[in-house]
Parts: structure tokens; C-alpha cells; sequence
């Protein structure tokens, strides 16, 4: 089975920065061994499959697909890194032309729009709500952060860039707490109204470049925050990246660039 495979670099403000995404577009789903199998060797955070929908052709273009993820090591239910970078290949090699395209997930519908500035990105929000801090959380993370909220994973507010900058978190202790993954933040000390990391070790990935799932929580609490409705963010991984963030209540907008780093094909059984 010879497959079209490619890696995208997502929310990069230059060639070989942002979150590397594996892409894999199908006719019809592989059984989910093999899809598990592509995933660890394209060894990506993640790597994203997706098929078009029935029923759904707008004068002979496909608009909608249905998709799925995989870390190297399992089935994940929402991420947003790697749909926008589906969304790239689709506007850069599938469909071009095409303005606007949505994936529908078991759990989430998100469409991406192209823009001029951008991919524009629509998902779920995920607003965090304050939590007792989890027993093993500040030794994992190595220092107390001043407050710790949750919304499918923890979010560890710190009081300055730099604390978020040079965290050294334990991540052997982070996978053995109740959620499956830690975000880091707090507010920018320049142009970028706040800075985070993205643990999730618990997932297969020690740490994530540039997060969209985690900017759908660290959106409605920033924005809450600074009372503003768009901010612009960076993940302070080794890669790095930038998101454009707006907050539109149960929704929130994810903008960024994608660029395609690896054409090819994967030849498997």
C-alpha cells in the first residue's frame, strides 16, 4: 500500500518552527492498527488521517471531511495543530481554491477558513475552572504556581515568562496524575499578551511545540483575564510558535500559518 504522506510545520512564523504534524489523506479508513502503526513512524506529536464525508461535494470540491489523530502511541480526541495542518494540505494540494473546509471528529466539528493573514481555525472552547491543586502537580512541575485550573487538562498559572520559560517539569510524574496533560502560562512580558508549554507525557508527547487544544482553554481564561477578546499568544517551546486567539464564548479562533516541510510517500501493509 503506497501512501501520499506529508509534515507540516503548524502555527509557524517561519520554515521549521511550529508543531510538525504528520498528514495522511485517505479514500477510506485503514483499520486502526496500521493508521497506530503510520502514526509511531512518522513519530510527529501527532499525526492526523481524514476521509471525505459522504453527501458533502459543493460543485465537485469535497468541503468536508472526517478525521481522526494519533500520537505515536494512541488515538487522541481533539487536536488542533494538526487539523490546521490537514487544512494546509487541502487548500495547498487537494482542493485548491477552496476558502473554507470542515472536519468533523467524534467529539468536535471544526472548520478552518484561509485568509489572507492566515488559517483560521474554529473549535470547541474549553473554559478552566479553578481546582484544588492535585496532589504531585507543584513537585512535577517544580514550582508552585499561583493558581491551577482545569478543563479537560490542568492549566498552571504562573507569575511571570520566565517562570513558565524555564520550567523543568518532571514528566515521569506528570503522566501518573488524573488528567493526561499539563499546560504552563502566564502573561507575556512583550508583545504577546501571554506565553505557555504543553505537557502531555501521559499521551506519548513530553512536550507538545505549539498546542491548539491547549489555546482553546488558555483562551477564555486569558481573555477573561485581560478583558480583551483577541490576543496574540506564544508557545515558548524549543520550536516556538505564534496563535492568533479570539474568543467568541463556546467557541474560540485559532489563526496561524502552516507550511508544508516533507512530501512523500509511506508504503505500508
Amino acid at each position: 500500500m503506497k501512501l501520499q504522506t506529508y509534515i507540516v510545520d503548524a502555527f509557524s512564523d517561519r520554515p521549521l518552527s511550529g508543531n510538525p504534524a504528520g498528514v495522511c489523506p485517505l479514500d477510506q479508513w485503514l483499520p486502526v492498527p496500521v493508521m497506530q502503526s503510520i502514526a509511531s513512524e512518522l513519530n510527529q506529536s501527532e499525526t492526523v488521517f481524514f476521509v471525505p464525508r459522504a453527501n458533502t461535494r459543493s460543485r465537485d470540491a469535497i468541503t468536508e471531511f472526517d478525521i481522526r489523530w494519533f500520537t505515536p502511541t494512541r488515538e487522541v480526541d481533539m487536536i488542533g495543530h494538526a487539523t490546521l495542518a490537514a487544512a494546509h494540505i487541502v487548500f495547498s494540494n487537494l482542493q485548491v481554491g477552496l476558502e473554507a473546509v470542515t472536519f468533523h471528529s467524534a467529539s468536535a466539528r471544526m472548520t478552518v477558513r484561509r485568509r489572507e493573514t492566515g488559517l483560521r481555525l474554529d473549535m470547541p472552547a474549553l473554559v478552566p475552572e479553578v481546582i484544588d491543586t492535585p496532589s504531585g502537580l507543584i513537585d512535577a512541575l517544580g514550582k508552585k504556581p499561583s493558581k491551577v485550573l482545569a478543563a479537560k487538562h490542568y492549566l498552571a498559572v504562573f507569575d511571570s515568562e520566565d517562570d513558565v520559560l524555564n520550567c523543568t517539569p518532571d514528566l515521569t510524574a506528570l503522566a501518573k496524575l488524573p488528567l493526561p496533560a499539563v499546560i504552563i502560562s502566564a502573561q507575556g512580558a512583550g508583545e504577546f499578551d501571554f506565553v505557555s508549554r504543553f505537557f502531555a507525557p501521559a499521551n506519548g508527547v513530553p512536550e507538545d511545540s505549539v498546542s491548539g487544544v491547549s489555546h482553546c482553554c488558555l483562551t477564555p481564561y486569558w481573555s477573561r483575564r485581560l478583558e480583551k477578546k483577541n490576543l496574540l499568544a506564544r508557545q515558548l517551546s524549543a520550536r516556538g510558535g505564534v496563535i492568533y486567539c479570539e474568543n467568541n464564548g463556546s467557541r474560540v479562533i485559532l489563526e496561524g500559518t502552516a507550511i508544508t516541510s516533507l512530501e512523500g510517500f509511506l508504503f505500508a501493509q
